[in-house]
């Protein structure tokens, strides 16, 4: 038999070290992690921000955090769950939603920094290029950086739709054009109407009118809370402009109070007192010496 080379030996295994538990779940990409939250020390711990976008099965979550020792910190937050206030009902995770949702977390952080109406962005989205442009005589505009998680960054991908709505709401974030909708990488050019049609929802209205032509059955069923919620396809781009005005309105988010529940539930065995068991002792000695009494 011939010489076998053992590769791991013991000292390999007594100076293995496991890696992050993120990192083992596959939730966190430490390597771009690092590059976002590290901070120059000539900045004496000025806070970093992040616009952090996330998907979930029926939500999308946009966030403005920076990191800190302790673990990360979230400055202000919008959910497309919250868009029921502003009168959108359906589709709540399509592309003209994440839209909507960054535009309310860039209106919403910039009103808490008291930013609102130094910084209004775009008033009406046009689909045209935005970057936000310093005040001559007042404070500098709230700058983040974009934070995809482990959202594949391609090009059309909703994720920079939310980036195209914090945009539009006054947040600098550096940014290029060439992942939104509408870019062209073969002619290198930017369709502004392409991108403004998604954010409005017109593709969404063009496959309503398509499939209600050709697919009068499936359309029931595939639009069935459009129809419920009396939604169409001509509809559509003025229910998304509503929405964005509703948002510049009244970008705040109400805190609802807590209330006791009236009963307190307990859900574990209260524990048992020493006279409560000695008498539960009693009477299960009682019970066998009846039953020995019977036999």
């Amino acid at each position: 038999m011939g010489y076998v080379k053992v590769i791991k030996t013991s000292p390999y295994f007594s100076r293995f070290q496991v890696k992050y538990r993120r990192r083992r779940e596959g939730k966190t990409d430490y390597r771009a992690r690092l590059r976002l939250v590290r901070q120059d020390k000539n900045k004496y711990n000025t806070h970093k921000y992040r616009l952090v976008v996330r998907f979930s099965l029926r939500d999308v979550v946009c966030q403005i955090v920076y990191a800190s020792i302790a673990g990360d910190v979230v400055v202000a937050s919008a959910y497309s769950h919250e868009l029921e206030k502003y009168g959108l009902t359906v589709g709540l995770k399509n592309y003209s939603a994440t839209y909507c949702v960054g535009l309310l977390l860039a209106r919403r952080v910039l009103s808490k920094f008291g930013l609102a109406d130094t910084y209004k962005g775009v008033e009406e989205a046009d689909g045209e290029d935005y970057t936000v442009e310093a005040a001559d005589d007042g404070p500098r505009p709230f700058y983040a950086l974009m934070d995809t998680g482990l959202k594949r960054t391609s090009t059309g991908s909703k994720v920079f739709a939310a980036l195209k709505g914090a945009l539009d709401g006054g947040l600098d974030i550096p940014h290029s054009d060439k992942r939104f909708v509408g870019y062209d990488k073969g002619a290198k050019k930017m369709d502004a109407e392409l991108l403004r049609k998604y954010i409005y929802g017109g593709h969404v209205a063009e496959y309503m009118e398509t499939m209600q032509e050709e697919e009068p059955e499936k359309y029931q069923a595939h639009f069935r809370q459009y129809i419920e919620a009396g939604v169409e396809g001509d509809d559509i781009e003025e229910l998304y402009k509503e929405v964005h005005r509703k948002i510049r309105e009244d970008p705040l988010h109400e805190k609802k109070e807590r209330v006791a529940p009236d009963e307190k539930k307990v859900w574990c065995t209260p524990k048992l007192t020493y006279e409560q068991r000695k008498s539960a002792l009693k009477e299960k000695l009682a019970s066998l010496m009846e039953e020995e009494d019977d036999e």
